[in-house]
């Protein structure tokens, strides 16, 4: 009888062990906690892998973003006034008065502007006297003068002192007549 009453026994199999009353794989609770373990650690490298990139983009940013202080600008007058005549028809004569003075940033080029002074004022007489008074009859005309007495200004000190020294030309007078 004994035997029979082993035959009415389910065998025991590792299959039915790991399986629960659902039928569903049962795993062990070391394995659950090993995966949850990984996937918030995984998590959290993820956030800060993420907060860390951002955080030193941010300042590089920022930096970009707020411009560098200029120097204080110092100009140097270009004294007395140039007076030259104007290049032009024959309808009398016609002439151009204007004050120029020098912009610049760099504390060390205002002695060499000074220095350099007469070879400037020579070159911008000269540039002066060849326009006609079409020519800077508008602003942007008066402009385009500008523009290209500074490149005057720039060439001769880069020749002279190996900078362009002038940032800028400004007139702070100018009379046509």
């Amino acid at each position: 009888m004994a035997a029979a009453a082993d035959k009415s026994r389910k065998p025991d199999t590792s299959k039915d062990k790991d399986k629960d009353a659902t039928g569903k794989p049962r795993r062990s609770l070391l394995a659950t906690i090993l995966i949850a373990v990984i996937a918030a650690g995984g998590a959290g490298g993820a956030v800060w892998y993420f907060t860390q990139r951002h955080a030193d983009a941010a300042p590089s940013k920022a930096k970009a973003a707020a411009p560098a202080t200029p120097a204080p600008a110092q100009y140097f007058a270009l004294d007395p006034a140039f007076v030259v005549n104007l290049n032009g028809r024959v309808d009398g004569p016609r002439y151009l008065q204007v004050e120029v003075q020098l912009m610049t940033r760099d504390p060390e080029a205002l002695p060499a502007l000074q220095t350099h002074a007469p070879a400037i004022r020579a070159k911008l007489l000269m540039l002066f006297s060849q326009v006609e008074p079409e020519q800077i009859a508008d602003r942007a005309g008066k402009e385009r003068l500008q523009a290209a007495a500074l490149a005057e200004v720039q060439k001769l000190m880069k020749a002279e002192t190996g900078k362009k020294t002038a940032d800028d030309l400004l007139f702070t007078s100018f009379v046509t007549q």
